[in-house]
């Protein structure tokens, strides 16, 4: 660690003459990431966390739930293990609480080696626990004032219930209560399509609960519609209810659960179930900072506003994260948060891109996507074409005996730039990255199509969908493109 840049930041005395460059408010991922980029600066930091260390992603979020979905994916591939002529396989979930202890060990393992004993390795990072408020032209904690040069708000988000009458007086399950139950529910009703409510709803039907999905649109309504169209086909061949297209009109408590009154079409009904989980949505972390008294304003949709350096209304003032209410990944919060550091201790010089964001919904097969969708591409009054593979040209999908999936690209037309690409594989997911670099880097589909990609791998569908711009592929052989 270097002090030879300290001196060169705004660092003001506190109420108990401790001297900070920043304040980092929250010690979840955004918060440890700030704090960390701005130590390597050279600054001198405060990081302030209210609860657990090491926030939602290692708590209560991506660890526990990818963990659990991992391990429920074995109880699949052995039940789909026929598939291979002279196979069978069979597999039980016998215990569920002891597969919930080995999560919630995972969990401390790594809040542990990650965030606790990370620590100590910088020297210039104050950690104190408890409750911050914007005040007085810094920031309380435990009773005393902190003054420092800049601030970074990284707070966070958390799960938020629906506007449905009746839902404050369930016992209703959110994506962070739901992965800590000790016991299966026979039943189980998930309100809500997106991400979080596609994975959760495949995890629990794959350990036996019988489930209903329900949503207002349609499964992932932000991805592609042939993407939602396909993971709603094999929901149902899982078992899995889907209710599309509905509207929710109340929900209330009986003697074995719930009942939930929807509309569809203009005709009412009733669902039953034991338990109940609303996954409809996540609300950033603002209440109790005293962001108004500071002079920061929020977004419409409850988030903390800022320009494209991620400063807030206040200038002394940055947000990174969840907090924000945008790009509610975890990756996103520790790069925003590196961003939101350099911007605050060496001015604005810094922009936040988005624009090449991967995602990936981890149910099976896996939803991945990058840049833009067709009819985002439209609305930004571009003139796109489209091709889109089904995996059943993909060798890696027949020699897997699985052809689900598909593979959509979104170009510019006349120049061929890539724009968008969606994947729907079950190794979806680590395929994306090839086509966010390609987007990153401007590449045409003319590019993808002439690169060389391994062959008998999932990546390898995307320059096969390239070529299917000009090409039919269905009339070439293994590895003629």
């Amino acid at each position: 660690m270097t002090n030879a840049s300290r001196g060169r930041f705004d660092t003001f005395s506190g109420d108990n003459g401790e001297t900070f460059d920043l304040a980092v408010i929250g010690a979840g991922s955004a918060g440890f990431s700030a704090a960390i980029r701005a130590a390597e600066l050279g600054a001198r930091i405060v990081l302030i966390g209210d609860g657990t260390i090491g926030g939602t992603c290692v708590n209560v979020g991506c660890v526990p739930s990818k963990a659990l979905i991992r391990a429920t994916e074995t109880l699949h591939q052995a039940r789909a293990a026929s598939r291979f002529a002279g196979i069978r396989v069979r597999a039980d979930l016998e215990d569920w609480r002891a597969l919930i202890a080995q999560k919630d060990e995972l969990i401390a393992s790594l809040r542990q080696a990650k965030y606790r004993d990370i620590l100590p390795s910088y020297d210039t990072i104050a950690y104190r626990q408890g409750a911050a408020r914007l005040s007085g032209g810094g920031v309380a904690v435990n009773g005393t004032l902190l003054r420092p040069g800049k601030i970074i708000v990284a707070t966070g988000a958390s799960a938020t219930l629906p506007p449905i009458p009746g839902i404050e007086d369930v016992a209703c399950l959110t994506s962070t209560t739901a992965l800590k139950l000790d016991r299966l529910p026979t039943s189980m009703l998930v309100i809500g399509g997106g991400f979080i409510g596609c994975e959760l709803a495949q995890m629990f039907a794959r350990t036996g609960v019988q489930v209903t999905i329900l949503c207002r649109s349609r499964l992932l309504p932000e991805a592609e519609p042939e993407i939602g169209e396909a993971l709603t086909g094999y929901f149902r061949d899982e078992g899995i209810c889907v209710r599309d297209g509905i509207d929710y009109q109340g929900i209330r408590k009986t003697a074995d659960g719930v009942v939930l009154a929807i509309g569809v079409d203009g005709v009412s009904e009733t669902i039953e179930a034991e338990r109940v989980l609303a996954a409809a949505g996540r609300r950033p972390n603002t209440q109790g900072l005293g962001l108004a008294d500071g002079g920061v304003e929020l977004t419409g949709g409850g988030g903390i506003k800022v320009d494209e350096w991620l400063c807030t209304t206040n200038p002394a003032v940055y947000a990174a994260g969840d907090v924000t209410g945008r790009d509610m990944f975890v990756y996103m919060a520790a790069y925003g948060a590196k961003v939101a550091a350099e911007n605050a201790l060496n001015g604005d010089s810094r922009r936040y891109d988005a624009a090449a964001t991967p995602s990936v919904t981890f149910t099976d097969p896996q939803a991945a996507c990058v840049g833009l969708t067709e009819a985002a591409a439209r609305r930004q009054g571009l003139n796109a074409r489209t091709s889109t593979l089904s995996l059943a040209h993909l060798p890696r999908a027949l020699a897997a005996r699985d052809k689900r999936g598909l593979i959509k690209l979104v170009a510019e037309a006349g120049t061929g730039r890539l724009l968008g690409a969606h994947i729907l594989a079950p190794e979806g997911g680590d395929s994306i990255q090839t086509a966010a670099l390609a987007i990153k880097q401007g590449l045409t589909v003319t590019d993808l199509a002439d690169t060389i990609f391994p062959y008998l791998t999932t990546v390898e569908g995307l320059k096969l969908a390239a070529l299917a711009f000009t090409r039919d592929v269905s009339k070439l052989s293994c590895c003629a493109g």
